[in-house]
């Protein structure tokens, strides 16, 4: 079995907009989350927000291949331009070698629901636009870039809700480790636009703690009063590590290992043995036997109440006595959804790189099931060199990975 490397990541989040910045804002414990009262205007119940740029891709892209683009695929492009920069992946070696694309997404609304609007208005299909299409098919975003940037491997988007993106780094890796690919891009996108969050909205999931937004996301904090929505892009390049050392590219960790499972229950309320299972199995894949080897877990944990305690249970379970650094980085992003898998990934190697691990925000004090875990409050200047990430998602869907800090610089 071939060993799988991350060589390149891009970001574009509410936090910050490239690698550096998101860095500091990560170690410094900077929100991203604002309160937009136009959310109120349009009839939604919480006005909280992550705070996502919109790139400006006019210097970048011709204006027929902007028109191809959905909000989320333009965050994509952006921090997937990052990744394969970092990953010294230029155009000449893409078009000249088979590189693949899998990445997550599981909507794609404003787009949808603009074309359709003006069909209906106009009565006639020719006012959608000729790129329409391209924006609202679920796989906007891995057509798009495989077409912008001339990828010739596998083309493949992943749709698992909360678990995508690290369902897509999973997938990859697996390629990798059986040699069908040699590079894959992977990663998750979310849009932030108000329509697409709306039916989620009306679940009553969100948090409603507006005087102070910065305070609203509260994972496992025992005053939690559910999620914030937010989104952008996260982008990560695998390769086998034999290839990555032949075109010299930079080695900044390795993928350990993968564990995935279904709840097979309830559509929307998380239950525990899912999650047990899915730790597990990535432990196995990884092949550690003694959890002591775990430095920190980046844990799903969203605000929920309910959510935050079943994946504490399951940490608790797995963990035993052992009690590594546990925090959610959405404490300071908001839910990043269909992103968060692979952002989280991104955000919890920076930090390994960096000798730290970032607080998560506004966590005063447990509940009586959260009180199981060692989280941490404040930022920690802390060495670690391996790093656990969950990632759960609606219809019980449930992904883990395990990541090793592995440098090979050239």
């Amino acid at each position: 079995m071939n060993r799988v490397v991350i060589t390149g990541m891009g970001i574009w989040s509410c936090i910050g907009t490239d690698l550096d910045s998101v860095r500091d804002a990560l170690y410094q414990g900077r929100s991203g989350i604002v309160c937009d009262p136009l959310r109120h205007e349009a009839g939604l119940r919480s006005a909280l927000v992550g705070n996502v740029p919109q790139p400006d891709l006019k210097p970048l892209l011709p204006r027929n291949q902007r028109a191809l683009l959905s909000e989320e695929a333009r965050y994509a492009y952006m921090a997937t331009r990052q990744a394969l920069e970092q990953a010294r992946l230029d155009q000449d070696y893409i078009d000249s070698h088979e590189v693949g694309i899998i990445y997550g997404n599981d909507s794609s609304v404003e787009a949808t629901m603009l074309s359709c609007d003006k069909f209906r208005q106009a009565r006639d299909s020719y006012a959608c636009g000729a790129g329409a299409i391209f924006q609202i098919m679920n796989s906007t975003i891995t057509m798009n870039l495989a077409y912008l940037f001339h990828l010739q491997g596998i083309n493949l988007t992943a749709s698992a809700a909360c678990a995508s993106g690290s369902q897509c780094i999973g997938l990859a890796s697996m390629l990798i480790q059986t040699g069908q690919q040699e590079c894959v891009v992977c990663g998750g996108a979310e849009e932030v636009n108000l329509y697409g969050i709306a039916a989620f909205d009306g679940m009553q999931t969100f948090s409603v703690r507006e005087d102070e937004p910065q305070r609203a996301s509260r994972p496992f904090d025992a005053d939690r009063d559910g999620l914030v929505p937010s989104g952008g892009a996260a982008t990560i390049v695998l390769e086998s590590y034999e290839h990555a050392v032949r075109r010299g590219a930079p080695i900044l960790a390795e993928i350990a290992g993968w564990g995935f499972s279904g709840n097979g229950d309830h559509i929307s309320t998380p239950n525990v043995s899912g999650p047990v299972r899915s730790l597990e199995r990535c432990l196995r894949n990884a092949a550690i036997s003694d959890v002591r080897q775990i430095g920190y877990v980046n844990a799903h944990a969203t605000g929920t109440p309910v959510g935050d305690q079943r994946e504490a249970t399951a940490l608790g379970q797995v963990f035993g006595s052992h009690r590594p650094p546990v925090t959610s980085t959405k404490s300071q992003t908001g839910h990043e959804m269909w992103m968060a898998g692979a952002s989280e990934v991104v955000y919890s190697l920076l930090m390994m790189k960096n000798g730290f691990i970032a607080g998560s925000l506004n966590f005063e004090r447990p509940d009586d099931v959260t009180a199981c875990l060692n989280i941490i409050p404040e930022t920690r200047e802390t060495a670690f060199n391996v790093f656990l990430s969950n990632s759960f998602g609606f219809g019980g869907t449930n992904s883990t990975l395990i990541v090793r800090n592995l440098e090979n610089k050239k």
